[in-house]
């Protein structure tokens, strides 16, 4: 990753309107721009929302894998045909999909997670607030060097 993007962290706790429109935290939405991509974030049941210039660059990892049999193809088709290109209204909101909606499992309360170069968007029901178990953290901040 470029040190350029764009990057994010807190979270908020907010609710989709009856039109299905998310507000977009005012902290994240001069960092994700005036377009920015709302996608699946297979294989968390949540969405994400990405930065022009990391979905750009997403993209093209994407087209430089050297396989593009079956499997591939498949997963393409599945990720893009869950993208949205937006932008968010005057008063801050985006429209969220009814198809996105069904795959995060959103009805009405989400919460909205910084996470480093995409914003995730989870539904406050399958969003868990607990820290990561014990055991796991010391070996990820070993293999980190932290």
């Amino acid at each position: 990753m470029h040190a350029e993007l764009p990057r994010f962290a807190g979270s908020e706790q907010h609710a989709l309107d009856h039109k299905g429109r998310l507000i977009v935290p005012a902290r994240f939405r001069e960092r994700l721009g005036p377009h920015f991509v709302l996608t699946i974030a297979d294989p968390d049941p949540c969405l994400a929302l990405y930065p022009m210039a990391t979905w750009v660059e997403i993209c093209g990892r994407l087209e430089s894998v050297p396989a593009k049999d079956e499997p591939y193809r498949r997963y393409m088709r599945y990720l893009f045909a869950h993208s949205e290109e937006v932008a968010c209204d005057a008063q801050g909101r985006v429209v969220v999909p009814a198809l996105l909606r069904t795959y995060a499992g959103i009805t009405r309360d989400v919460v909205s997670v910084g996470l480093l170069t995409r914003i995730e968007i989870w539904a406050k029901e399958r969003y868990d607030f607990e820290r990561p178990p014990g055991s796991e953290v010391p070996g990820f901040m070993a293999e980190l060097g932290l």
